[in-house]
């Protein structure tokens, strides 16, 4: 019971993230088994059926409490020959699971909903891409800092690689009026090369046992005879020694609902997300400022305007200066307008969303100092509502893991809200499991991290944490971005 009780109190800065020399774990050099599993408090469940939705605003006092009457699935039978975990979530944090899985000799598949591609919150969106003047939009992750020693190494990687660079366009606050204030560059920030979705797809290019599932929408976990069955709405996806949670939100709360995994479900159940709506717009000429032709910044972290938080210029962020297309802009609200306006994301009503749109418009143009009505009239709008945006507590660990249930959580909740964050989840979470693969024979109970961690609130901007920037307000100087050290 101590060992079990002492992995709460774990000092987070032991945790080894990128282990110098993994052990091996070839699968060709792994004797055969034949070994008979388990599952003590779970009987033969019935055949998969295709999910009953749920109503939009599900009661969350009544799905807590469906959740704590779940009995807890064990496996008490080793891992089988050549372990395989699945990974439900392929944002950042969910792809670098399996990229450091993969470092360990262990295999796994990603399953992700994604129907453009992976990414998650790493999201572009191009319009018209064979045109010679496309349309390309980040509409989700603007850009990214560093502050972790071991990060900062994989983001070398990816720069030596091309797949990211150093974002040098002028950034700075927009207050309410048209003043603008640059942010001095103290700190490094980043982009992906040809916007953040293309670094998503480019990370699993060298990796020799992961696979990808998408579009795969997984909407049950059952444990049986010693290992994981996954199913879409009823369709069999394989079974696997070890889940991984890399997304959050009510699907994922309803996935884990009866899975059979209490704990790691009242703890995901306590996180509570932020609504944001994003707006892309593009201007057949650059945005008029006062006293200037055009704006004198990429990007601006808008201050005193109710529906906007953040404006970026992605055509001068991505593409060369000499583009004389179409300036296209990434406009995102401010997490209260995201919460006065929320609605179902996946069915969004026709009256919210020109409610919306032109409250966002109407935001951009008292930002810019601009006279009602002055505001040049977009070419092409698309409005997005990302009902899960962001993270406004913690329980401040890089993972959560029940080694009973082999089950994990990742995510940048974990530790913060920006993509350095989910990276580091991912990773710990995966080193996490290949240890306990690797060490048969250990009281799982050593293995238990985060289960009974309590949550903390959660300090940065709008639209994420950017550690090093005078733009984030509030810094919690007990964060964990020294995890590595």
């Amino acid at each position: 019971e101590k060992s079990y009780l002492k992995m709460f109190t774990l000092n987070i800065k032991t945790w080894k993230l990128l282990p110098s020399t993994p052990p091996c774990f070839s699968n060709r050099n792994l004797p055969s088994s034949s070994s008979t599993f388990t599952t003590v408090t779970m009987q033969n469940p019935p055949p998969s059926k295709p999910r009953r939705k749920s109503s939009y605003g599900t009661s969350r006092k009544s799905i807590l409490r469906k959740s704590f009457k779940q009995e807890q699935v064990t496996f008490t039978a080793p891992f089988s020959d050549e372990p395989h975990v699945a990974i439900i979530g392929g944002g950042i944090s969910g792809l670098l699971c399996a990229i450091y899985l993969d470092k360990r000799g262990v295999r796994s598949t990603v399953f992700d909903t994604g129907i453009h591609g992976l990414g998650g919150r790493l999201g572009t969106r191009v319009i018209d891409a064979n045109d010679k003047h496309s349309l390309i939009f980040d509409h989700a992750a603007q850009f990214f800092t560093v502050n972790d020693s071991s990060f900062a190494q994989l983001v070398n990687a990816w720069v030596d690689k091309g797949l990211v660079k150093e974002w040098l366009g002028t950034v700075g606050e927009l207050h309410n009026g048209g003043e603008f204030l640059p942010i001095l560059p103290s700190t490094p920030r980043y982009i992906a090369t040809n916007g953040m979705r293309f670094l998503a797809d480019s990370l699993l290019s060298e990796t020799r046992l992961v696979n990808v599932e998408r579009p795969c929408w997984i909407s049950k976990l059952e444990p049986f005879n010693g290992m994981w069955h996954l199913s879409e709405n009823g369709k069999p996806c394989g079974k696997f020694d070890a889940i991984v949670i890399a997304h959050n939100g009510k699907c994922a709360n309803r996935l884990l609902m009866t899975s059979g995994l209490p704990l790691v479900a009242k703890q995901m159940k306590r996180l509570e997300l932020s609504s944001i709506w994003a707006l892309l717009a593009a201007f057949e000429d650059p945005l008029p400022f006062p006293g200037n032709t055009g704006v004198p910044f990429e990007g601006a972290f808008v201050r005193g305007i109710d529906s906007v938080s953040w404006m970026g210029n992605n055509t001068k962020k991505l593409l060369a200066p000499q583009n004389d297309g179409p300036h296209c802009w990434t406009f995102l609200s401010t997490a209260t307008y995201g919460k006065q306006n929320k609605v179902p994301q996946e069915n969004i009503p026709t009256v919210t969303s020109s409610r919306v749109k032109e409250g966002m418009l109407e935001g951009v143009e008292a930002a810019l100092g601009l006279s009602k009505g002055s505001l040049p009239k977009p070419s092409y709008t698309k409005l997005q509502l990302w009902g899960a945006a962001l993270p406004t507590n913690t329980p401040g660990v890089p993972c959560i893991f029940d080694p009973f249930g082999r089950a994990g959580i990742c995510g940048d909740w974990l530790l913060g809200s920006n993509i350095e964050a989910a990276a580091l989840s991912g990773i710990a979470l995966a080193n996490h499991i290949a240890d306990y693969i690797q060490s048969p024979g250990t009281d799982p109970g050593e293995f238990a991290v985060g289960l009974n961690q309590e949550f903390q609130p959660l300090e940065g901007h709008d639209i994420g944490q950017f550690p090093g920037l005078r733009s984030e307000e509030k810094m919690n100087e007990a964060q964990v971005y020294e995890l590595a050290k």
